[in-house]
């Protein structure tokens, strides 16, 4: 046992002398390592305890298969001592993190074609721009369909990776191949997206590091970009400052950006304030003799007219006109010739492709800006408003728009419609009884609203149905025939030209409106409802529609959706005071008297001489018992209203309430003055008299009797008549009658208060005691009850002791 050696076997080892002349391995020496495919082939001798006698020069691939091994055994050997056999060439399964493989490991991952690439820097780089270029795509796309916070964030992460990729570059290296134009996109982008989100502070940083960079080329042009975000600052006087540098830097071949920065400069003289109209016709001049077109012609027709000349308005005009219409020219290209099917194709194809949906919309925006400006001008350039008229029409026929004149004289008509000159407007409208379809419709059409407004339905039926003749799809004439039948009461046949009407033009605002109305008139409230809320749809926070809609929720007794109408029709129109009287009475039906109030007191602040408001304010303080603020309320309506006597009556009845029966009693006396036969009137008279006990009291209570007798007499009167006309009533229902007319005139709401006739008078006349009825209803109803102070009385005895015996302790001594 002694002699056994417990390391034997561990120091036999491959003879590697021959790796120096091994081809394989001096390759894969020689390249980088493990990327060479195939086995490593390694001479399989076994010999002794040595290396041989030359060792190979120590590789990478060695280095860690043998250094760290051989470490502690060879180095006892060097210092003279015996040597420790090496126990092992391989590690027992377990590779530090960081060290490179064994050759071992290398031979396997060759073997079975594993290999693990590491990124070159200029991959990296390119992997680094390829997904900020994704990030400016999806920014751009968000930005595009108004997802603005998705556009920001995008945005801020492209440009966070941009700077990320510029040290990367410094440190690699790189940093003289930076990609400018992507810096640049990653910039202009962000600027873009901070000005859509009306970040403006932002976005000019943005642009500004775009211009400091003189690396770019045509950086000055982003200060076009800052001076659009002063214009919307209202800073215009930086605005075109910054414009007019920009002007600078852009040659005078960029003809088209040239224009387009004039023109910014010249609306942003018009804006200042005060507006600066001859720098801006400078620049619109100068556009003008450049390229003109009908946007700056028209605004060069304005600043003239801003400034007052005439002279130039028409020379304006003159020029506004002469303007060409990119492709009016070739109007025939539209058209078919022969019958080829193959050409039918074509012009259909080609009729309302998007192109000539352009075309189209140039042609009608030129339209529109000789008709404004004809409109605009010819009141002030001749001595009347119809020579002007007639002067721009004689101007419109001799240009390329000739069809435009026609126009022009129905606005003329329009003109003394407003002037309020029917007989002239009549005039002008029959002119084009005789022109052709289109323009004769239009001439009648109006010539019918015209009649309707007179009130000469048959004037106007007659031309509604020229109209309707001349043009059969003119829904503006079948919705003018419709009126004329919803104001003669024939509902059904103004539904079915209303309807008629949108079957034509399923958006006319006016048929869907007017149909609604005609079924809120007929009840139906669930046709009237769709109609409204398509027109909703339509016209989109529409005042008149939306309280359509509240209303006939409101009808349904849906209450909770007619106050969320109502409550988003306010945000629309917050000082309308029928609405807020609305809200206020919704409120007051559900008991929530507090929010009334507020809504009626907001009313009445926007309209005071709303009198149904100041009924509800003044009896809402007569409920709270502040008599004195009712008191205010009612003199209001009593001024509003002077020949109403139950306003009168109430403040009578508030001064009584109050406890200040002299004042109550001045002031039903000044009634009488006014309303001598006003029975309420005289029993107040005779209550109050008879309570202090002034000697009026008989003169009132005659005069009582007297006005009894009368009101009996005209009752009379009325029955009699009533029943000679074929119309019987009962004494009962007479009865009823009389009665609800006295509240009527006294103005009451709430239950009568019935209180016992006043003590009689003596009659001085006749010497006897009569009967006077001073009964009498309070005009702002009953009197609160009086809170009582015992529910019952409590008896007690004069001698609490009863019939007890006094003992002698307690008689006196």
């Amino acid at each position: 046992m002694a002699d056994l050696d417990i390391y034997s076997g561990f120091d036999e080892v491959n003879d590697l002398s021959q790796l120096q002349n091994e081809e394989v391995f001096q390759e894969a020496v020689k390249t980088s390592y493990g990327q060479r495919r195939g086995p490593l082939v390694v001479p399989a001798t076994r010999g002794g305890a040595g290396f041989g006698a030359k060792k190979p020069p120590p590789t990478t691939a060695m280095r860690g298969v043998l250094g760290s091994r051989r470490g502690t055994a060879l180095r006892a050997g060097e210092d003279g001592g015996t040597a420790r056999p090496i126990s092992a060439i391989n590690a027992a399964g377990f590779t530090a993190g960081g060290s490179k493989a064994t050759i071992g490991a290398a031979s396997f991952r060759s073997a079975t074609g594993e290999t693990k690439l590491e990124e070159t820097p200029e991959q990296t780089i390119k992997k680094m721009e390829r997904e900020i270029m994704d990030l400016l795509d999806e920014s751009s796309f968000a930005l595009e369909n108004k997802q603005h916070k998705q556009a920001l964030e995008k945005a801020n992460k492209a440009v966070t990776k941009e700077k990320i990729l510029q040290r990367h570059r410094d440190l690699q290296g790189f940093a003289e191949q930076t990609y400018l134009d992507l810096t640049y996109s990653v910039y202009f982008n962000s600027g873009n997206v901070f000005e859509a989100c009306e970040m403006y502070q932002e976005a000019q940083s943005a642009y500004m590091s775009i211009i400091k960079n003189k690396a770019f080329s045509n950086a000055g042009r982003f200060r076009v970009n800052l001076g659009n975000i002063l214009l919307k600052q209202g800073k215009y006087t930086e605005a075109i400052r910054m414009y007019r540098r920009a002007l600078d830097q852009i040659p005078e071949t960029h003809t088209y950006m040239r224009i387009k920065i004039l023109k910014n400069i010249g609306i942003s003289f018009i804006k200042m304030s005060p507006p600066q109209y001859s720098d801006a016709i400078v620049s619109f001049e100068h556009i003008m003799k450049t390229k003109a077109d009908f946007k700056t012609a028209f605004n060069l027709t304005l600043s003239y007219y801003a400034i007052g000349d005439s002279d130039k308005m028409k020379k304006a005009f003159h020029r506004l006109l002469a303007v060409p219409i990119e492709g009016i020219e070739d109007e025939d290209r539209y058209l078919q010739y022969g019958e080829d099917p193959h050409s039918s194709l074509v012009m259909e194809a080609i009729k309302d492709d998007e192109l000539r949906k352009i075309e189209r919309g140039k042609r009608r925006y030129a339209e529109k800006c000789i008709i404004q400006a004809a409109k605009l001008i010819a009141p002030v350039i001749e001595n009347s408003e119809a020579l002007g008229f007639d002067w721009c029409v004689d101007c419109v026929r001799d240009s390329q728009h000739t069809e435009l004149a026609s126009e022009l004289e129905i606005n003329k008509a329009i003109m003394y419609l407003r002037q309020k000159d029917f007989q002239k407007a009549v005039e002008a409208l029959k002119v084009f009884e005789k022109k052709d379809s289109k323009i004769a419709s239009t001439a009648a059409n109006n010539l019918s609203f015209l009649y309707y407004l007179k009130g000469e339905n048959k004037e106007a039926e007659k031309y509604a149905d020229q109209a309707i003749e001349s043009d059969r799809y003119n829904p503006y004439a079948l919705v003018n025939r419709g009126n004329i039948h919803f104001k003669a009461g024939e509902l059904e046949k103004a539904r079915d030209y209303y309807q008629e009407s949108l079957s034509i033009e399923s958006g006319c605002a006016e048929a869907l409106y007017n149909l609604g109305l005609t079924y809120k008139t007929m009840s139906n409230i669930e046709g009237a409802l769709e109609c409204f809320e398509k027109l909703h749809a339509i016209l989109n926070n529409c005042p008149e529609v939306i309280y359509q809609i509240a209303i006939l929720y409101d009808m349904k007794q849906d209450v909770q959706q007619s106050m969320d109408w109502f409550m988003h029709l306010i945000t629309i129109v917050p000082t309308d005071p029928g609405i807020l009287s609305s809200i206020g009475a919704i409120y007051d039906q559900d008991s929530d008297r507090s929010q009334a109030f507020q809504y009626f007191l907001e009313s009445h602040k926007y309209f005071p001489s709303d009198i149904s408001t100041i009924s509800w304010l003044g009896a809402f303080y007569v409920d709270g018992q502040f008599h004195e603020k009712a008191i205010q309320y009612f003199e209001k309506a009593s001024l509003i209203e002077p020949q109403e006597v139950k306003w009168q009556l109430m403040i009578a009845s508030c001064y009584r309430r109050s406890g200040n029966y002299q004042q109550s009693l001045v002031t039903y006396k000044k009634i009488h003055l006014k309303f001598p036969e006003n029975v309420e009137c005289l029993k107040f008279l005779v209550r109050i008299c008879s309570d202090l006990g002034l000697k009026e009291a008989n003169e009132y209570a005659n005069k009582l009797k007297k006005a009894e007798k009368a009101k009996e007499l005209r009752d009379q009167r009325r029955d009699n008549s009533g029943r000679r006309s074929g119309r019987q009533r009962g004494s009962g229902g007479s009865e009823r009658s009389s009665a609800r007319n006295s509240r009527q005139n006294s103005g009451t709401r709430r239950t009568e208060d019935q209180t016992a006739p006043a003590a009689t008078p003596r009659d001085t006349a006749s010497g006897r005691k009569k009967a006077v009825d001073a009964t009498y209803s309070d005009p702002i109803g009953e009197l609160p009850p009086r809170p009582r102070t015992a529910a019952r009385t409590r008896v007690m005895d004069d001698d609490e002791f009863g019939d007890e015996e006094l003992g002698d302790d307690l008689l006196p001594e």
